[in-house]
């Protein structure tokens, strides 16, 4: 091995970004990242390549969640779909259909006022009698990722939306270095990975930045 290097995740999210481009600033080890992937989501700050250990947020709140809203949500309206596949069912809706809206009560109206063009269409296969199944894919589309910013459709005990944990993550790094977390925030993860997800979280931050 001609050379190795070691480092926390987060820190090589910051890297990656670089080249990736899913930072919201320019090349820097100082930043936020938010790693959520199928069964947790954190949210850490790094300042000059160290993490700031004391001020990350765990979040209980992930993929399968999302995946488990979404199949109570088809559960009480399709009754075509093999108990045995509906969790599966669930997840391909999910990785397929579902998209980030910046205002809920806007999109339900799309779907009231329009619903061919809204309702998707997904199409599974039995996978005993080799019969195929088709249900309507409708608000659980952008209901899905909603749980993010309104963690009280699903939870009880957890109804802190990401934005605000988010800010709370940075406004418990050091005072002199607050600035930075903010502009450079990294998206890391499968959950991060719905259309405008990046919009919606930068636009919910910024009003509450705005507001302090």
């Amino acid at each position: 091995v001609a050379g190795m290097y070691i480092a926390v995740q987060a820190t090589l999210s910051l890297f990656a970004s670089w080249a990736g481009g899913t930072g919201t600033g320019k090349k820097s080890l100082t930043g936020t990242v938010i790693d959520s992937g199928d069964g947790v989501t954190h949210i850490i700050p790094v300042v000059d390549g160290y993490i700031v250990g004391s001020a990350i947020k765990h979040v209980p709140l992930a993929g399968k969640e999302i995946t488990q809203f979404i199949m109570e949500l088809m559960r009480g309206r399709e009754t075509n779909i093999p108990p045995e596949v509906i969790l599966d069912t669930a997840r391909k809706v999910k990785e397929q259909f579902s998209y980030v809206v910046p205002d809920i009560a806007k999109e339900f109206a799309k779907y009231d006022q329009d619903p061919k063009k809204w309702i998707k269409q997904y199409t599974g296969t039995h996978p005993v009698t080799k019969q195929p199944f088709t249900i309507d894919v409708g608000p659980e589309r952008f209901l899905g990722p909603e749980l993010f910013f309104n963690p009280d459709m699903f939870s009880s005990t957890f109804l802190t939306p990401l934005p605000v944990l988010v800010d709370q993550t940075v406004q418990a790094c050091p005072v002199d270095s607050r600035r930075a977390p903010y502009q450079n925030i990294v998206l890391s993860g499968g959950s991060t990975l719905f259309k405008d997800f990046n919009r919606r979280l930068q636009r919910d931050i910024k009003r509450i930045v705005d507001e302090r």
